[in-house]
């Protein structure tokens, strides 16, 4: 049953992933251990089961406590983003939601510390990864804008969700070489930044327009 119920069958089968991961592929997604990511995690369940049908859309779907799963595409060109100047040994990830960003990205990282600030979301995930064996996910109810700093220095982090303004605290968790994935910016106005910590500077890359949940501080 438990077999089943991950490979799933009508709109969730293998065929209708495989269509997702063609769109992927027409939108410029190229990295290929990315796209066998997003045909093998099973995105339908992470989302409520009457959304089941519209799990493999590539649309963001709403998973509670005003959150939402993010497009496939966005998780898709995050993950090639943070991956693309060479592996990852450590990575922070801020906003676990549902768990299907770090399910997407586990098997490419050796260790991914993920933070949530509403504790029955990170109750959820926590649930699904580990009924889909994975591993290497550390987990911490908090407030991701501060960070990690007992598991910092960093190879990459992944923000999911949207600020004003860039927090410090994870700029400074980066290691030399470090990779920070962020949606910035107010609602209607967000951009994907890509920062890069150099030994004297940092360098910001605008990858393209986005739209997110804002960033908020503090636990639920």
């Amino acid at each position: 049953m438990a077999d089943t119920r991950l490979a799933g069958i009508g709109m969730t089968s293998a065929r209708t992933r495989d269509r997702l991961v063609q769109r992927l592929r027409d939108q410029g997604i190229s990295n290929l251990a990315v796209l066998d990511r997003i045909r093998n995690v099973p995105r339908h369940i992470f989302v409520d089961e009457a959304l089941g049908s519209r799990a493999y859309e590539d649309t963001a779907l709403p998973i509670g406590f005003g959150q939402t799963i993010s497009q496939p595409y966005i998780v898709a060109r995050m993950t090639e983003a943070l991956l693309q100047a060479g592996p990852a040994e450590n990575v922070l990830e801020v906003g676990t939601g549902c768990g299907y960003q770090t399910a997407v990205l586990s098997p490419l990282v050796a260790r991914i510390n993920t933070i949530e600030r509403i504790e029955p979301l990170l109750t959820r995930a926590r649930e699904r990864l580990r009924e889909l064996g994975l591993r290497n996910v550390r987990f911490r109810h908090g407030d991701g804008s501060l960070g990690w700093k007992a598991h910092a220095p960093f190879d990459g982090i992944l923000v999911a969700a949207a600020p004003l303004t860039v927090p410090e605290a994870l700029i400074q968790q980066l290691r030399v070489g470090g990779r920070l994935l962020v949606p910035v910016g107010p609602e209607g106005e967000q951009q994907l930044v890509r920062y890069t910590r150099k030994e004297q500077r940092v360098e910001r890359e605008v990858l393209g327009p986005v739209a997110f949940v804002p960033l908020l501080g503090g636990i639920a």
